[in-house]
């Protein structure tokens, strides 16, 4: 069983392309497919950091392909498209979406420019993106992991904008899983809860706020803590590999039993 469980996880040989890979889960994500031997292409427009995460890579013996863009930019994503193809020779056989931004709101103070800024980052950019790199799925019989959130799954307070968009990403990943099932590509969703990364500070909450919102949602999660960015890229790195084969359509939780929780 053990060697079987192996080299389902083996991904040597196998194209590798990973948004908001500079930070947080998509840091984690590449890490942990470069210790599997994917070749990686990383995507992010955080240079610093993204060069920070290569060496890493680097240092488990992988070599990975760096690519700045900035996934708000129509163009941007076209010509990360080109490079990709270009890099590997065509070859594409794992998307992982992981780039996405976390404001907060409710209606009455979610103005029309920032909503649809978030609708672009988090949704837009992977429907263009993945549009692009199809193809080459098609040709690879490859996956789909899409980073959504247990945002996606349940509706919460002052995400007004941020809710809706995962809970596009959530059917986007289905309608694929549907439309690309006959061609052999699979398409599944991971829906972490709070996870130990930079989203909440970028979406700007103080140093302080944070460690009180991670204090607090110590109760709001069934397992009483929150999230590593490890623990969701090993559910990513299942769902793309030969250990989930027949899996598609799904949207999982990674998140410590979050979604499941209710108000008493």
């Amino acid at each position: 069983m053990g060697s079987k469980a192996n080299a389902g996880l083996d991904f040597t040989s196998k194209v590798v392309l990973i948004t908001g890979a500079a930070s947080g889960i998509g840091a984690a994500t590449a890490e942990l497919f470069a210790s599997l031997g994917a070749h990686l292409t990383l995507v992010d427009r955080d240079e610093e950091n993204l060069m920070s995460v290569m060496k890493k890579c680097l240092s488990l013996g992988n070599k990975p392909y760096g690519i700045s863009g900035d996934l708000l930019k129509p163009l941007e994503i076209e010509c990360i498209a080109d490079k990709s193809k270009e890099r590997n020779g065509g070859q594409l056989d794992v998307l992982v979406n992981g780039a996405g931004i976390m404001p907060t709101g409710t209606l009455q103070t979610t103005e029309l420019a920032c909503f649809t800024h978030v609708q672009d980052a988090n949704v837009r950019s992977v429907f263009l993106l993945t549009k692009l790199l199809l193809p080459q799925l098609i040709q690879s019989r490859g996956s789909i992991v899409n980073v959504s959130s247990v945002c996606g799954l349940r509706a919460f307070p002052n995400l007004v904008a941020y809710n809706m968009s995962k809970a596009a990403v959530d059917q986007f990943t289905r309608s694929l899983a549907l439309d690309l099932g006959p061609q052999g590509v699979r398409v599944n969703a991971v829906n972490p809860g709070v996870i130990r990364t930079n989203l909440q500070r970028a979406g700007g909450m103080d140093e302080e706020s944070y460690e009180e919102f991670l204090e607090h949602s110590k109760q709001t999660h069934a397992m009483g803590r929150v999230g590593d960015p490890a623990e969701v890229a090993s559910a990513i790195c299942f769902l793309a590999s030969q250990l989930a084969s027949f899996v598609t359509g799904v949207t999982l939780p990674v998140d410590g039993g979050k979604q499941i929780m209710c108000p008493r």
